[in-house]
């Protein structure tokens, strides 16, 4: 039992880690497009960041991920391997088609198809997936006002400033905002692979009851942290080139309301998706401009990919976990 427990919080980890790379676009997509960091430059500061949020918050999501989806009981390594399966599939895809789907959505994906092979619908925790199902529409909307709002303030703010100064200005500015962004991403994504982690850990009764071990923690953060600093380069393009021209002061504005989504939801223990935020407010604050400022071509491909991912890793996930439950 123990070799297969360690296997199982290995291929967390590993997931972890695509999850930063997968999403690294979340962090870095603005400030590169804007040409205030280099690539390698905002990588680095954007794992910094994603790191130290390990310090800073609670673990209300990683219990929300960890024994608020799906019926604790059914539980056990083989289980947390088939629904990791399913997620990490999911992410390797997407990333190779330069689309930015949800490392969470793919990971609670993963955690329902494997439930339904295992034990049926009864096995899905309703109250559970009523808050995360409502935000895969809320966190993008929310991400997308607050930017909309956000770049008109700043914009009536700076009506009678020179544009050189503005750029000048919110190029120092970006350093905030993506730190500010990297800390909500880093405390929403890591957290979901903590509860991943702590599940299984429980089911093997190496924990007498449902907890975050301080090394989870740190461990997830290092993982999601060193993904991060290696860069999920095509979509990156995506994020911060097709959807829309962006600006410093684009930039800032979108992350400033991603960063308020993300820590904001953490605070009460919601999983949301950092791809779905950011989107949504880069998408906000190309709309200040013009509607017609917005590749909606792109926006809409984007859209359909997030509305696959939870099934795609579902099905995935629960063939995987069929073939276990047939063979093993």
């Amino acid at each position: 039992m123990f070799e297969l427990v360690l296997v199982v919080v290995l291929v967390a980890l590993a997931f972890d880690f695509i999850n930063g790379f997968h999403d690294a676009a979340n962090s870095i997509a603005t400030v590169v497009s804007t040409r205030v960091l280099t690539p390698l430059q905002a990588v680095a500061w954007a794992a910094f960041f994603n790191f130290i949020a390990a310090f800073f918050f609670g673990t209300l999501v990683a219990k929300t991920i960890g024994s608020g989806m799906v019926d604790i009981s059914i539980i056990d390594p083989k289980f947390v391997l088939c629904a990791l399966t399913g997620a990490i599939t999911w992410d390797l895809l997407t990333w190779w088609w330069g689309l930015p789907t949800s490392s969470s959505h793919a990971l609670i994906g993963g955690y329902a198809g494997a439930a339904i092979a295992k034990a049926g619908f009864g096995a899905i925790v309703i109250a559970g997936w009523t808050k995360t199902l409502v935000f895969i529409v809320l966190s993008p909307l929310i991400g997308m006002v607050l930017s909309f709002f956000l770049m008109v303030a700043v914009s009536w703010i700076c009506r009678k400033t020179r544009p050189s100064t503005v750029d000048r200005a919110f190029r120092k500015l970006q350093f905030v905002s993506m730190a500010a962004y990297s800390l909500g991403h880093g405390t929403n994504d890591a957290q979901k692979t903590m509860g991943v982690i702590a599940g299984v850990l429980y089911a093997a009764h190496y924990l007498p009851a449902f907890t975050i071990p301080f090394w989870v923690v740190i461990s997830c953060h290092a993982a999601i942290g060193l993904g991060t600093l290696s860069g999920g380069w095509r979509i990156v393009k995506t994020m911060g080139m097709k959807i829309t021209k962006l600006q410093p002061v684009h930039g800032f504005c979108a992350e400033g309301a991603g960063a308020i989504t993300l820590l904001g939801t953490a605070a009460f223990g919601i999983p949301v998706s950092t791809t779905h935020t950011i989107t949504g407010a880069i998408v906000g604050v190309g709309a200040t401009r013009r509607l017609s400022a917005v590749r909606w071509g792109i926006a809409g491909r984007i859209v359909w990919a997030w509305l696959l991912t939870i099934p795609a890793a579902a099905i995935i996930a629960w063939g995987t976990m069929l073939m276990i439950l047939a063979y093993f």
